[in-house]
Protein backbone atom coordinates (compact mmCIF):
# COMPACT_ATOMS: atom_id res chain seq x y z
CA UNK A 1 0.00 0.00 0.00
CA UNK A 2 1.13 3.82 -0.93
CA UNK A 3 -0.15 6.69 -0.47
CA UNK A 4 0.96 8.57 -4.10
CA UNK A 5 1.21 7.95 -7.20
CA UNK A 6 5.00 8.42 -7.03
CA UNK A 7 5.49 5.87 -4.30
CA UNK A 8 3.44 3.37 -6.17
CA UNK A 9 5.59 3.32 -8.81
CA UNK A 10 8.74 2.85 -6.97
CA UNK A 11 7.32 0.16 -4.69
CA UNK A 12 6.59 -1.71 -8.18
CA UNK A 13 9.92 -1.10 -9.63
CA UNK A 14 11.83 -2.26 -6.43
CA UNK A 15 9.96 -5.38 -6.24
CA UNK A 16 10.78 -8.64 -8.21
CA UNK A 17 8.21 -9.62 -11.07
CA UNK A 18 5.32 -12.38 -10.15
CA UNK A 19 5.24 -9.84 -6.66
CA UNK A 20 2.09 -8.14 -7.12
CA UNK A 21 -1.01 -10.29 -8.82
CA UNK A 22 -3.26 -6.79 -9.05
CA UNK A 23 -3.34 -3.59 -8.57
CA UNK A 24 -6.08 -0.83 -6.91
CA UNK A 25 -5.17 2.51 -8.12
CA UNK A 26 -6.72 5.58 -7.01
CA UNK A 27 -6.56 8.35 -9.64
CA UNK A 28 -6.52 11.44 -7.40
CA UNK A 29 -2.96 11.03 -5.64
CA UNK A 30 -0.52 13.95 -4.93
CA UNK A 31 3.27 13.21 -6.51
CA UNK A 32 1.54 11.26 -9.82
CA UNK A 33 -2.08 10.48 -10.38
CA UNK A 34 -3.24 7.28 -10.76
CA UNK A 35 -3.64 7.85 -14.98
CA UNK A 36 0.18 9.11 -14.73
CA UNK A 37 1.32 6.21 -12.94
CA UNK A 38 -0.65 3.68 -14.83
CA UNK A 39 1.06 4.71 -17.76
CA UNK A 40 4.85 4.92 -15.79
CA UNK A 41 4.03 0.92 -15.15
CA UNK A 42 2.67 0.26 -18.74
CA UNK A 43 5.67 1.40 -20.56
CA UNK A 44 8.68 0.68 -18.42
CA UNK A 45 11.25 -0.56 -20.46
CA UNK A 46 12.89 -3.24 -18.17
CA UNK A 47 9.99 -4.79 -16.62
CA UNK A 48 7.61 -6.62 -19.26
CA UNK A 49 5.11 -7.49 -16.22
CA UNK A 50 4.05 -3.34 -16.27
CA UNK A 51 2.00 -4.57 -19.32
CA UNK A 52 0.34 -7.33 -18.18
CA UNK A 53 -0.87 -6.51 -14.43
CA UNK A 54 -4.17 -5.95 -13.83
CA UNK A 55 -4.73 -1.96 -12.81
CA UNK A 56 -8.36 -1.46 -11.69
CA UNK A 57 -9.26 2.61 -11.00
CA UNK A 58 -10.97 3.39 -7.90
CA UNK A 59 -12.53 6.76 -8.20
CA UNK A 60 -14.85 8.93 -7.34
CA UNK A 61 -15.41 10.04 -10.53
CA UNK A 62 -18.03 7.81 -12.36
CA UNK A 63 -18.90 9.57 -15.46
CA UNK A 64 -18.34 7.38 -18.91
CA UNK A 65 -15.62 9.68 -19.73
CA UNK A 66 -13.88 9.20 -16.68
CA UNK A 67 -14.33 5.44 -17.60
CA UNK A 68 -13.05 6.03 -21.13
CA UNK A 69 -10.30 7.88 -19.59
CA UNK A 70 -8.96 5.07 -17.02
CA UNK A 71 -9.05 2.31 -19.94
CA UNK A 72 -7.00 5.22 -22.28
CA UNK A 73 -4.28 5.87 -19.25
CA UNK A 74 -3.79 1.49 -19.81
CA UNK A 75 -6.36 0.70 -16.80
CA UNK A 76 -8.19 -2.47 -17.12
CA UNK A 77 -11.30 -1.83 -14.93
CA UNK A 78 -13.12 1.28 -13.20
CA UNK A 79 -14.61 0.33 -10.04
CA UNK A 80 -16.43 3.81 -8.33
CA UNK A 81 -16.29 5.32 -4.82
CA UNK A 82 -18.30 4.47 -2.72
CA UNK A 83 -16.77 0.62 -3.45
CA UNK A 84 -19.70 -1.58 -3.30
CA UNK A 85 -17.59 -4.22 -2.06
CA UNK A 86 -19.61 -7.08 -3.85
CA UNK A 87 -18.11 -5.22 -7.53
CA UNK A 88 -14.99 -5.18 -5.99
CA UNK A 89 -14.70 -8.63 -5.51
CA UNK A 90 -16.54 -9.72 -9.00
CA UNK A 91 -13.93 -7.22 -10.25
CA UNK A 92 -11.01 -8.49 -8.91
CA UNK A 93 -11.87 -11.82 -9.22
CA UNK A 94 -12.49 -11.71 -13.11
CA UNK A 95 -8.56 -10.49 -13.24
CA UNK A 96 -6.96 -13.07 -10.64
CA UNK A 97 -9.00 -16.21 -12.30
CA UNK A 98 -7.52 -15.63 -15.42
Amino acid sequence: RTTDGKSALTQFCNTVPGTFDLMLMDIMMPEMNGYETTKAIRNLPDRPDGKEIPIIAMTANAFAEDVQAALKAGMDDHVAKPIDMSILISVITKYIEQ
